[in-house]
């Protein structure tokens, strides 16, 4: 693939994420180990790998731009060696959330190319707390919390890797990169403090870590810059050192807003082995308004079922709007680019459909949650969405509660000539008197997705119970009653 063509779709891609970044020229390569000198560049490259994530708009930015150039492309071309990337995830929740989704995405393509990657849960990083992107310092969470909120990363990274291994690579897709779930309490917790900062602190320069920008940011705010936060590049550019001591790692993967992080791993890296390593940047995702998705910004979508229903996050992809449906689908999908315009091209024939949302949303609940959880969320959907009886009789317990988490629920014995006024009445879901009997009258109340306007109606095993014992009560348009029947 010619560069310059490769330049114009990598430049079409980043621009839906915003105004292209000014890179300078490149550099000579006699002053690539000088890291105050190097800028990051858009990604770009004739490499496979760099190549097709370039135009899906995965791959942002790579760093440095000189070196990444001349080398990258070759050492990630199909048939060579295959090269080791990381990215890691700090566990400030015990969930992973959308905004984690596409590092990850980043490193399962690493691996559908050939290449071992290493997911490191940042168990001694989360203590100190990045500073980027943020106007004030975290809460300092105590120890046995960061290791509880570290298994829940694990788990959820480890489902991610096995929903992709199990349920998007065929047995004919060649060779599957290996996956490593690493802590970097493991390394970092162990590691004595005067031989930290005689060794690696020793490499780091203050003037590079005071410009960069989150430090800038943080130094200028009333509550100023914690010594923990400001050591946090540190850390984080030893994991990379230690990964590509321990497991030759060369590459790492994360958000846009970790480049200054990602700068002081390879300055600490090429000086203390000689070696050129390389980042990869990519998209931040954010709100409507602009917010950078997560927990900080308190609209974060989770990864785990306990947290967001396999329901929830189906419907967070099935409401995403035509202006970025298309890009979502290049970069939270593995479908080709040729069926992703196909199904572009018959959304502008057939837009009520929403197929490229409903597809979107598949493609991401299934890499989440599993076959499973997506077929969850479907019978949620046409429970909820489409009145569907059958659903409603298939749902579990669980799913219930997920889909009506503030719905109260009431466990009920079903008495001889029992109505609907009665059930009514014992779930305390009308008022009593005349204006509950006028509330059923008026139509304002349906059992199983059927209104029912009179209020001596008797109840029906099959109509209004269902075959799985349960009944759901909506009264008005919102108020929805979960009715558990007992000894039936």
């Amino acid at each position: 693939m010619a560069a310059p063509a490769l330049r114009r779709r990598c430049g079409r891609a980043a621009g839906l994420w915003g105004g292209p970044l000014r890179a300078p020229p490149p550099l000579p390569l006699r002053r690539r180990a000088h890291h105050q000198q190097q800028q990051p560049r858009r990604a770009r490259g004739t490499g496979s790998l760099l190549a097709a994530q370039c135009e899906r708009g995965l791959f942002q930015e790579v760093f440095p731009a000189q070196s990444a150039e001349e080398q990258l492309p070759g050492l990630l071309e199909p048939g060579r060696p295959p090269l080791t990337a990381y990215c890691g995830f700090d566990p400030t929740a015990d969930s992973l959330h959308v905004g984690h989704l596409l590092p990850v995405m980043g490193l399962l393509h690493f691996q559908r190319a050939g290449h071992n990657v290493i997911a490191v849960v940042g168990g001694a990083t989360a203590r100190l707390g990045d500073p980027s992107g943020r106007e004030r310092a975290r809460e300092a969470p105590s120890a046995e919390r960061v290791r509880e909120q570290a298994r829940g990363l694990r788990a959820g990274l480890e489902r991610l890797f096995g929903n992709h291994r199990e349920l998007f690579w065929g047995a004919d897709g060649g060779r599957l990169g290996q996956a490593e779930l690493l802590d970097n309490a493991w390394w970092l917790g162990r590691q004595p403090l005067l031989d930290f900062l005689g060794g690696a602190g020793g490499r780091l320069r203050m003037g590079t870590l005071l410009s960069r920008q989150s430090c800038q940011a943080r130094l200028r705010s009333p509550e100023g810059m914690s010594l923990a936060e400001f050591l946090y590049p540190a850390l984080q550019a030893y994991d990379f050192l230690h990964l590509y001591r321990h497991h030759g790692c060369r590459v790492q993967l994360g958000g846009a807003d970790q480049m200054g992080n990602i700068m002081s791993g390879y300055e600490l890296v090429t000086k203390m082995t000689g070696t050129d390593v390389f980042g990869i940047t990519v998209p931040l995702i954010t709100s409507t308004t602009g917010d950078k998705l997560g927990k900080t910004a308190g609209n974060a979508v989770w990864l785990n079922r306990d947290k967001t229903s396999p329901f929830e996050l189906y419907q967070f992809f099935v409401r995403q709007q035509d202006n970025v449906v298309e890009k979502y689908l290049k970069l939270f999908t593995f479908l080709p680019l040729e069926e992703i315009d196909h199904i572009m091209e018959m959304h502008a024939k057939e837009p009520e459909k929403w197929a490229p949302q409903k597809r979107l949303a598949a493609e991401v609940t299934k890499l989440v949650h599993g076959r499973e959880g997506l077929e969850s969320a479907k019978r949620c959907t046409k429970a909820l969405y489409y009145s569907s009886v059958e659903a409603l009789e298939a749902m579990s317990d669980q799913e219930l509660q997920e889909l009506f988490r503030q719905a109260p629920s009431a466990e009920l014995m079903l008495e001889p000539g029992m109505n609907v006024l009665d059930l009514c009445r014992k779930a305390n879901a009308i008022p009593d008197g005349p204006s509950g009997y006028q509330k059923i009258t008026d139509g304002g109340v349906s059992i199983n997705g059927i209104r029912v306007t009179d209020p001596e109606t008797v109840l029906i095993l099959g109509q209004h119970i269902l075959k799985n014992g349960v009944s759901l009560l909506r009264v008005g348009k919102k108020n929805y009653y979960i009715i558990k029947w007992l000894q039936l």
